[in-house]
């Protein structure tokens, strides 16, 4: 299919704290990235944020999700901010999104690039690579439950999970085929040793879909001993498909180990292209430091490489995968988290000169 020559509708939400810093340079690689490769991004920007939730009650307007809908595409910064609980950020905004628009996979791509180092010692760029697939849209993230009994001394809560099997089918057939493209090998993340209902079928279905794909190795692993196996043998990792508790967990946890939560992006996807697919970086909103101009661009750039992908802009995601690992390669303009004194701005405008 011809790409060339398109103009995308891409909705900015650049959220909070430093969300509103790297957001600024992720667009300005991609809109370099465009222009170098015949398209064009057409950018909206929403201010939907923490900061608007203590203006007027909520993430984002009633028609919020409506409005998105039209776009082909959606570039989030960091959400959060003192004073705004994580549960409002969170389903004010993202779950309500992610959901809406059947967003089931999660997908968080991890690697040690290169000019960076992992807090595994004598690790090399080879063996810290992988990608975590999880489960976007139920199991543990779920709605259903309640407080009761409040403030008696009999008082509990009651939080339920839910598996559905389209649910768990479509995501763990997802990671085999994507699985496939890369080094064929596939690993679920479970703990039917403790969680009597939920995981056990999670297994079952995975058993079923492994026997439809002998090309791939496939292996079940209890969670707690897959995020060792992350850190002691990496190496052994390929794509990692699990629920979404346990892939939000693990893959900070992947991140961690290949560079930091700062170099990491992710993508919340819709496979059949039905609607939207939404694209952030990993790290939170670090209100702390925005605005102070020393974040690291780099994971929401990343984000933006994924969002080219998906609109099917290969060349152009693969020019700026290239361009960040030249910049960060050479060494000579990096963030205080890289060892360096560059700017957020200084970053993101050398990524930016370096796209081909």
């Amino acid at each position: 299919m011809t790409t060339a020559g398109r103009a995308y509708a891409i909705a900015s939400i650049p959220g909070d704290g430093i969300g509103v810093d790297v957001t600024r340079e992720a667009r300005k690689v991609l809109d370099r990235a465009a222009d170098r490769h015949g398209f064009a991004l057409r950018w909206t920007e929403f201010d939907w944020s923490c900061e608007r939730y203590t203006r007027t009650g909520s993430m984002m307007p009633e028609d919020g999700i409506d409005r998105l809908a039209e776009f082909d595409g959606i570039l989030l910064g960091a959400v959060g901010f003192p004073g705004v609980p994580d549960h409002v950020s969170l389903w004010g905004l993202l779950i309500p999104v992610r959901r809406a628009f059947a967003q089931y996979v999660n997908l968080r791509p991890v690697r040690l690039l290169p000019g960076t180092t992992s807090a595994l010692a004598g690790r090399t760029v080879d063996e810290l690579e992988m990608v975590i697939v999880r489960e976007n849209s139920e199991g543990e993230y779920s709605e259903i439950g309640g407080r009761h009994n409040t403030g008696q001394p009999s008082e509990f809560v009651l939080q339920t999970s839910v598996f559905t099997r389209v649910g768990v089918e479509r995501i763990i057939r997802y990671a085999f085929e994507l699985a496939r493209t890369r080094a064929g090998r596939v690993c679920s993340a479970t703990k039917s040793n403790g969680l009597i209902h939920s995981m056990p079928y999670w297994d079952e279905i995975f058993t079923e879909i492994a026997a439809g794909y002998p090309d791939v190795h496939s292996e079940q692993m209890h969670v707690d001993a897959l995020a060792a196996r992350m850190v002691q043998r990496p190496d052994l990792l390929d794509v990692v498909v699990a629920s979404n508790l346990f892939g939000d967990i693990l893959s900070d946890l992947a991140a961690a180990v290949t560079g930091g939560l700062g170099m990491a992006p992710s993508g919340n996807i819709n496979p059949p292209g039905e609607h939207p697919s939404m694209f952030e970086a990993v790290h939170g909103s670090a209100p702390d430091i925005a605005g102070k101009g020393i974040a690291n661009p780099v994971a929401q750039i990343l984000a933006g490489a994924m969002l080219l992908e998906h609109l099917g802009q290969l060349d152009a995601a693969r020019a700026v995968h290239a361009a960040v690992e030249k910049v960060l390669a050479e060494g000579a303009v990096a963030t205080p988290d890289l060892g360096g004194t560059a700017t957020t701005a200084e970053l993101g405008s050398a990524v930016a000169d370096a796209v081909g």
